[in-house]
């Protein structure tokens, strides 16, 4: 019998599976939508106490057609046309062999008729499987928010009359740059989770490379979504080595290098060789490149931080941001001095995007630590602590506090 983790991570990896077989069908999503969370409720419910049913991706899509006939029978024009497709034997018995319509969704998620914003965080609630406290952090908004840009944008995907086909080629380009954008949230969620006991969420990661690899195996010369993937492969390839056998967050300075995954290593580096100098260079590209500086690097103190810095110099010229600013802040203190650093992190000071997340107090803390101030080291590191709800980083930033505990303090 598969255990509660189990049951959980099948019902993610079914989830946005069934959901698309749901739109194909029915055509209306945010309906299905619905549906498919009461069934993922109800499987929740049932699985663990009466086992996991032979074929489950079957039983969820049954589950979650019932509720939409249940839904449906107040609008009694449509009621008959849609019980008889509901239950058609036919169409039940090949639920299992329906084609994985994850990556049709994620581009109806990305349909134009939705803002950006509004598409990013549809496409992480319905293929991502995230929530909306999840959501928000990786916007950097209130929950609040999130939950009405969300309602927002399934309202809209019904108004606009979106169909469930993949678009047309000459339309890939214009949703691409959000999707790559959604799988990348996806990614970073899993690799540090905004919140809860551990630090990742594999669950997470495994889906958005696995996402990746099926939109580079359709856009095969798309720059940008070959750098997207070397991007995770090389970051992933990390994992191992980041937490200790307590579950404590260990720096990539600390990490034994023999733990990461050599294959990924191997597998994202050919990747941005075979892309860059293609064509234009796009900033999972330029991130992707950053990772392998690290990557290849026999140990911290060889690390070619010169070279990170130019790196990030040109990413902060193609998309600058205030995360791109923190990053570039750490690169500019280990090659010019800590003082240097934390004058760029200064600057984002005023920067309210930067007020729902801890990273800036990390970096600064880590910065002031290096610059030989330990009590306002000890100050930034707590008020870090307090401002994650990830355990993990809530323990380790403590920890570096304590370590800088002075006998006045």
């Amino acid at each position: 019998m598969i255990g509660g983790d189990g049951i959980e991570d099948l019902l993610r990896d079914l989830a946005p599976r069934v959901l698309g077989t749901l739109v194909r069908r029915y055509g209306q999503f945010d309906a299905c939508e619905d549906a498919i969370q009461e069934a993922l409720l109800a499987a929740a419910q049932q699985w663990p106490a009466e086992g996991v049913p032979e074929q489950p991706r079957a039983w969820l899509l049954t589950v979650a057609t019932r509720t939409l006939v249940d839904h449906w029978r107040a609008d009694s024009a449509r009621r008959e046309r849609e019980v008889v497709v509901a239950t058609d034997p036919a169409l039940q018995s090949h639920a299992q062999g329906d084609a994985d319509d994850t990556l049709t969704l994620l581009f109806l998620c990305c349909h134009p008729a939705l803002s950006p914003p509004s598409q990013l965080a549809l496409t992480l609630r319905a293929v991502g499987g995230l929530t909306t406290v999840e959501i928000a952090a990786a916007f950097l908004v209130p929950e609040g928010t999130m939950a009405k840009r969300i309602t927002r944008a399934k309202r809209q995907i019904r108004e606009a009359g979106a169909r469930f086909t993949m678009p047309p080629a000459v339309e890939h380009s214009a949703r691409l740059g959000v999707v790559l954008h959604v799988l990348y949230l996806v990614f970073n969620e899993g690799y540090t989770a905004s919140s809860g006991p551990g630090l990742h969420r594999t669950d997470l990661t495994a889906e958005a490379i696995r996402l990746a690899r099926l939109l580079h195996r359709l856009l095969p010369g798309e720059g940008e979504v070959a750098g997207l993937l070397a991007l995770m492969l090389l970051t992933d390839a990390r994992r191992a080595a980041r937490t200790g056998a307590d579950g404590a967050l260990v720096p990539l300075d600390d990490q034994d290098r023999s733990k990461w995954d050599g294959a990924a290593i191997r597998e994202g580096v050919a990747l941005l060789a075979a892309t860059l100098g293609g064509g234009p260079v796009g900033p999972y590209q330029l991130q992707a490149a950053i990772a392998a500086v690290h990557d290849e690097a026999p140990s911290a103190e060889q690390t070619d931080w010169p070279q990170i810095l130019a790196l990030y110099d040109v990413l902060a010229q193609v998309t600058p941001g205030p995360l791109v600013t923190l990053s570039r802040a750490v690169a500019v203190a280990m090659v010019h001095g800590p003082r240097a650093g934390l004058a760029l992190a200064g600057t984002l000071d005023a920067d309210e995007r930067m007020a729902h997340t801890h990273r800036l107090e990390a970096v600064r803390g880590h910065l002031l630590e290096r610059a030989g101030e330990p009590a306002a080291a000890r100050t930034a590191y707590l008020k870090a602590a307090r401002m994650t709800a990830s355990e993990p980083e809530q323990r380790y930033l403590t920890l570096r506090a304590a370590h800088l505990r002075t006998p006045d303090t």
